[in-house]
């Protein structure tokens, strides 16, 4: 499968933002892996499904697929999580 985002993601430019922008990224992620369980995504089939081992690990697949959609660029939701963190701590800074 190959995701291309049509939106850019600009990288942190001051020091001290990288970790705020991975934050955000970690957000991003968690949401995605939260609409894909919504929308069925690691639900088990009735007829040849994996029992609970299936279930129990679904979850981490659901998060790692949410991942790799953010390191594609996402839905720009990190991106607009970052520069709200940014906003609020230059206005603690001030």
């Amino acid at each position: 499968m190959h995701i291309e985002s049509a939106l850019p993601t600009p990288l942190p430019k001051k020091p001290g933002h990288d970790q705020l922008y991975e934050k955000a990224k970690e957000l991003e992620v968690a949401f995605l892996t939260e609409m894909l369980a919504h929308a069925g995504l690691g639900e088990s089939s009735d007829a040849f499904g994996g029992g609970i081992g299936e279930e129990q690990f679904a979850s981490f697949l659901r998060t790692e697929q949410a991942r790799g959609i953010v390191e594609k660029g996402g839905l720009g939701l990190a991106q607009s999580i970052f520069e709200s963190l940014v906003k609020a701590q230059e206005a603690k800074h001030d």
